[in-house]
């Protein structure tokens, strides 16, 4: 009934949940050396709103993408 709550499950989801978010860092690291452009400074010093958009719609379908590779 609870088989999501047994220790193997619980730790092998926090792997995979450490694998993703370690993926999504890459890519948003990758995207940032290949733009012209320093994307941090332009999204805090700058507060560029239509680059952070952007950025944020990259994020969430790099997310999707790995979660789906995940499941």
């Amino acid at each position: 009934m609870f088989e999501y709550l047994k220790p193997v499950a619980l730790i092998g989801s926090i792997v995979y949940s450490v694998i993703g978010l370690l993926l999504v860092i890459v890519g948003f690291v990758v995207i940032d050396k290949i733009t012209p452009y320093d994307l941090w400074k332009e999204l805090i010093e700058n507060r560029n709103q239509p680059l952070a958009t952007v950025v944020a719609a990259f994020v969430l379908a790099i997310a999707i993408i790995v979660a789906a590779a995940i499941h």
